[in-house]
């Protein structure tokens, strides 16, 4: 996120613009807590993980009247159009302080599950994968040497766009998406294939929003095989570090379309990246409309783990 705030100072001083940056997100905005940010605020944070002016949840933003009185520290600043850098709840936030207010405003999407609809990937996504990649390689070299299997859980509550890009760069046995429910008896099944295959150590990646989690796919196969299964769940690890290079490439490129868009007159879409250009999408869209997993790299990965 550092690399996209950087990004809308700099293209909105470029185009002689003042910027207000808003701490905690909603609730900053909802508490007044704002201050001018200037080019040389944002220098050396490009290479930062996480975000210099903070985050956190906002109830009083869920009413109308949290929205209103953040629509009047907006106004007292004289703010006239909003970048929100977030995922669809901070955009369900963004179109509402629009629809009732009228102030302008832009959605940048950066949430590392990669599950918003209209763009094909959001701030975030590939540092996780190459961080989960990390871990993953690292735990290949412990199974082969212990002839164990590894469950590895990765996040991705409701999408499993990371869990299957680590599947396929990790070479794992296995993935298991929350799009794709399979049996108890299907996840013991795919030990017994690949122990038949000559196979003494197996790697299965497992998202975090799959049924059970990979706690449950642990245990599935621990009570149907009786074979030492360990789990390893990278949680928030995935959230931090610095961003890789093709993060903060996207959200430069991010932050600056969304400061042209809101001199274009734009209001109430998100900015993204998708058929080698920026794509707008209606903020609604992003929570209304779902944007599955890749279905040819799913079938990569079936085919590969053979």
């Amino acid at each position: 996120m550092n690399a996209a705030i950087r990004a809308v100072v700099r293209a909105a001083t470029f185009h002689g613009i003042e910027v207000v940056g808003v701490r905690r997100g909603f609730q900053g905005l909802h508490e007044g807590d704002m201050r001018l940010l200037g080019p040389r605020d944002v220098a050396n944070i490009i290479q930062r993980g996480g975000t210099i002016l903070l985050t956190a949840r906002s109830h009083t933003w869920r009413s109308p009247e949290g929205r209103t009185l953040g629509a009047g520290h907006l106004n007292a600043w004289g703010v006239q159009g909003l970048v929100v850098i977030g995922g669809d709840g901070s955009f369900h936030g963004a179109h509402y302080l629009q629809q009732e207010h009228g102030i302008p405003v832009i959605g940048v999407p950066g949430t590392i599950d990669n599950d918003l609809y209209g763009t094909d990937h959001t701030i975030g996504y590939f540092t996780a994968v190459e961080t989960a990649l990390d871990a993953v390689d690292k735990l290949r070299d412990t199974a082969a040497s212990h002839e164990r299997i590894f469950v590895v859980e990765v996040m991705g509550r409701h999408a499993g766009h990371i869990a299957l890009d680590v599947a396929v760069a990790g070479g794992a046995e296995e993935v298991f998406l929350p799009e794709d429910e399979h049996p108890a008896e299907h996840i013991a099944e795919v030990v017994r294939v690949s122990a038949s295959k000559g196979k003494a150590s197996s790697i299965l990646i497992v998202a975090e929003g799959y049924p059970g989690g990979g706690a449950g796919v642990t245990a599935a196969i621990e009570a149907q095989t009786g074979l030492d299964t360990r789990l390893t769940v990278l949680g928030h690890i995935q959230r931090g570090g610095s961003p890789v290079s093709s993060d903060r490439v996207l959200a430069s490129r991010l932050g600056e379309a969304a400061v042209l868009a809101l001199i274009d007159g734009k209001s109430d879409v998100m900015v993204g990246r998708g058929h080698g250009g920026m794509t707008f999408t209606p903020l609604a869209d992003t929570w209304e409309k779902r944007k599955d997993v890749s279905r040819d790299l799913y079938r990569c990965a079936k085919t590969l783990s053979v």
